[in-house]
């Protein structure tokens, strides 16, 4: 269960789609969610890896098929 708390103009936003859709605001929520779920976590995946970068390697490198796991 998550309990999330919106700004006002969010929150009616919400609740007009709502009624105009015969859905409920929780539908939507989720939706929402669930579409943008992926991207975040893209993006911080990205901005970890700026941070933190490991090993790279070069094109020739991953050609003659050498050892990437070590």
């Amino acid at each position: 269960m998550l309990a999330i708390k919106l700004p006002e103009e969010i929150e009616n936003r919400l609740a007009e789609l709502a009624a105009k859709t015969g859905r409920t605001k929780t539908y939507y929520v989720r939706e929402a969610i669930l579409e943008h779920l992926d991207e975040l976590e893209e993006k911080y995946l990205a901005i970890e890896r700026l941070e933190k970068p490991g090993k790279r390697w070069t094109l020739d490198e991953v050609e003659k098929g050498i050892d990437l796991e070590g």
